[in-house]
């Protein structure tokens, strides 16, 4: 039977998608087979966006929208009982399937208050699921609208409200015989959120399920107990746990690609791509430019009539000037053609501001976009990284899987291996340089490593090219530090340390100040010098481009004469070390015994017990040739010079991971059908081979990592995702805690 968890609350728009979408994500770290379940659809006339959200999400079993519907509200109102007849057999199929399933209640688009609680409480009490309640925070939003003002905004509820309705809920609850597992004040005053914990402990009057753990842990709990951050709120013993999630505007602002869908409007110039980009705040531009300006907010729209060129004109300025707000976008209303004149105006400023025509008059356009609330969607990056660090930061993961008594697995999927990673750069907390600030990705990834809290980031770029890109794409990079890398203080200080490390070369200041004005010598040099901990990059550079700085300046560890690198090949239920498969063409004996230690080290370094394979075509004895005796002579220097390490070579890759082939070909070897470092011969067989294992395993590979340098310098893979980019940085900031 798979643990099963409901996630319901006493109203409408409280939230509820981010403490699911939180909770499916934390369950990832223990249950290898995640499903999504919804009872009630949200509606038949469109897809639900939050369950596609669920879906998308990489931990989730193979389930199509369907599979995971009970049924619609119609069936609701037709046939109660049948209905839910109907979603504990559903339910059932999904559960067969999963080790845990996060169950979404319904959203009060349909049903008044009292009742759908009450039909909540009764599907969670029919399909054995314990109640994660949410309570909205906020009272509503806020219906008046000005010529300029913040969207999102509404009025906070006291710690009396909530208990209010804690006690409420409690009554159709308990009347439906649901268990309580705890309850998410989402949305809640930040300055408050004591005190709301308190008042809705206090209200509370269920016991934890039966069997449930929980400890108590206070305001000021460590990182290693499973929470960022020091505002974990959690009840005593044996009572329901209470969390507060404080309010983040952001999280309820509509995106521009929604608001155009609000006005039924039209692109008519600029970066589709910016449509994305969140809207904070709404100004209507309906008077002289004198009195826009000071009205503009950051990330506003700003709504236009169409035969007011001139404040559409004076408002892209005022968006492209460094001295006033960057805007996220102009809604043109009225449906007034623009001139000829205009038109070529506005093509040649190549703004990319999305600006979008619409037919409707200004007070209906207006009240349109007051009107659009923004959703927790899977096209958000943004949105999505926002609600993970919220919920990382103030709900304790851990004490929640002990309470659905989910134990800690014995195997590691990729999921699991992905967030202990994040969980150890977290902790470590180093400085980390990221030369290729002009790349999306890279934007991208920096931005989900900051909501985080994984790294602190150095970007090098022109800061305002870069930050101006990035609150472009809706992304938050505001606690990242903007390098250029032709800032002439750094560069003379770089300079002349560069110089001075490669005076032996013959190299000149003058040659110096031009070299470490390349991205790579740069960051490299930052790292060599102390002012990063480590760098990552890649995704736009070659990797000799990347690590070549390195060899120059950092050097390699004492004994170890060689830069290598490994993948972590995170399998279904393991993780394996492939080395190398991506610096060293054609390793030496000595060269391949180096590379073997090493990355004997780099498993150690991440939790994964080292047992060595040394590949050939041949296993044990059998084999002969110049090949197979490199292998053979490196395998005996790495137990002349590593004599602790479970080593065996040359053995075949079959024997080395198979037990049954192990049992037949080196029946008494302790790493064979066990291995969990794979050493290859030589980069092609290495390369290709991590590249197949990776395709027709379905492997999630992490690399490439080096190894053997001083100080920490990795290197993407030029069609690097945004994932490994984040894992890559993740990967470093432990290397570098290891760091002398």
């Amino acid at each position: 039977m798979a643990h099963r968890i409901y996630i319901c609350s006493a109203e409408g728009n409280t939230g509820k998608s981010t403490v699911a979408l939180g909770t499916l994500d934390t369950l990832t770290r223990r249950a290898t087979r995640v499903g999504v379940f919804r009872p009630v659809a949200r509606s038949t006339d469109e897809r639900d966006y939050v369950l596609d959200l669920l879906l998308a999400h990489d931990a989730v079993v193979e389930l199509s929208y369907d599979e995971a519907i009970g049924v619609g509200y119609d069936d609701v109102h037709t046939d109660p009982d049948a209905a839910l007849a109907t979603i504990v057999r559903r339910f059932k199929a999904v559960e067969d399937r999963c080790d845990a399933v996060v169950i979404l209640g319904s959203d009060y688009t349909d049903v008044g208050t009292p009742t759908e609680l009450a039909f909540n409480a009764r599907i969670a009490a029919n399909l054995g699921a314990p109640v994660l309640l949410v309570l909205g925070g906020r009272v509503g939003e806020n219906t008046v609208l000005g010529h300029s003002e913040r969207l999102g905004h509404s009025d906070a509820r006291t710690p009396g409200d909530l208990a209010q309705l804690t006690e409420l809920a409690a009554e159709e609850l308990e009347r439906e015989h649901a268990s309580v597992l705890g309850i998410v004040v989402n949305r809640a005053d930040p300055e408050r959120l004591d005190e709301i914990v308190e008042s809705v402990r206090a209200a509370a009057r269920w016991d934890v399920p039966a069997g449930a753990a929980g400890s108590r842990v206070g305001a000021g709990a460590a990182a290693g107990d499973g929470v960022a951050g020091s505002s974990l709120r959690q009840a005593q013993d044996g009572a329901v746990a209470v969390w507060a999630i404080p309010e983040d505007p952001f999280l309820v602002a509509p995106s521009m690609r929604t608001i155009m869908q609000a006005v039924d409007g039209e692109l008519y110039a600029g970066d589709p791509d910016l449509l994305d980009r969140e809207a904070l705040g709404v100004v209507i531009a309906a008077m002289s430019m004198e009195n826009v300006l000071p009205r503009l907010i950051e990330g506003s729209v700003v709504i236009v009539p169409g035969d007011r060129s001139e404040v559409l004109l004076g408002v892209l300025t005022a968006h492209a000037s460094a001295t006033f707000p960057s805007i996220s976008g102009i809604v043109l209303n009225g449906g007034f053609p623009l001139s000829e004149h205009i038109e070529r105006l506005i093509e040649g400023l190549k703004a990319g501001l999305p600006i979008i025509q619409t037919s409707m008059g200004s007070y209906d356009t207006a009240l349109a976009i007051r009107n659009t609330r923004g959703r927790l969607a899977a096209e958000s990056q943004r949105k999505r990284d926002t609600a993970l660090a919220l919920f990382e930061q103030h709900v304790d993961g851990a004490a929640l899987l002990d309470r659905l008594e989910i134990a800690r697995p014995e195997v590691v999927t990729p999921l699991m291996f992905e967030y202990g990673l994040l969980e150890r750069a977290r902790r470590e907390r180093k400085h980390i340089v990221l030369p290729e600030g002009y790349d999306d990705r890279i934007l991208r990834a920096a931005a989900t490593l900051i909501a985080r809290d994984v790294a602190d980031l150095t970007i090098l770029g022109e800061e305002i090219e870069i930050r101006a890109r990035a609150i472009g794409l809706g992304l938050d990079i505001s606690r990242a530090t903007v390098l250029s890398n032709h800032d002439h203080v750094l560069v003379y200080r770089l300079a002349d340390e560069y110089q001075r490390r490669r005076a032996h070369k013959g190299i000149t200041l003058e040659q110096a100040r031009d070299t470490v004005q390349d991205v790579s010598y740069f960051g490299t040099m930052m790292v060599a010098m102390g002012l990063a901990d480590g760098m990552v990059s890649g995704a736009v550079h070659t990797t000799a481009h990347t690590i070549r700085p390195a060899f120059e300046v950092i050097k390699t560890v004492p004994e170890v004469d060689v830069v290598s690198s490994v993948f972590l090949m995170a399998l279904a239920d393991r993780v394996l070390v492939y080395g190398d498969c991506a610096v060293v063409p054609d390793p030496t004996a000595e060269q391949l015994a180096d590379i073997a230690i090493s990355s004997a080290a780099t498993a150690a370094q991440f939790g994964i017990e080292p047992r060595v394979a040394m590949l050939s075509y041949s296993t044990g004895e059998s084999g002969s040739g110049a090949d197979v005796d490199k292998v053979r002579r490196a395998t005996a220097l790495v137990r002349e010079r590593a004599p602790e390490l479970a080593v065996e070579g040359p053995i075949q890759y079959d024997a080395a991971a198979d037990a049954a082939v192990a049992r037949t070909k080196l029946p008494e070897s302790t790493v064979a059908g066990r291995a969990t470092v794979f050493i290859f011969p030589d980069l092609n067989t290495g390369n290709n081979t991590y590249k197949a294992v990776q395709r027709s395993a379905g492997a999630v590979a992490i690399g490439p990592v080096l190894q053997g340098l001083r100080k920490p310098i990795n290197d993407l893979s030029r069609g690097a995702t945004v994932q490994d980019i984040v894992n890559t940085v993740a990967i470093t900031a432990i290397q570098a805690a290891d760091t002398p």
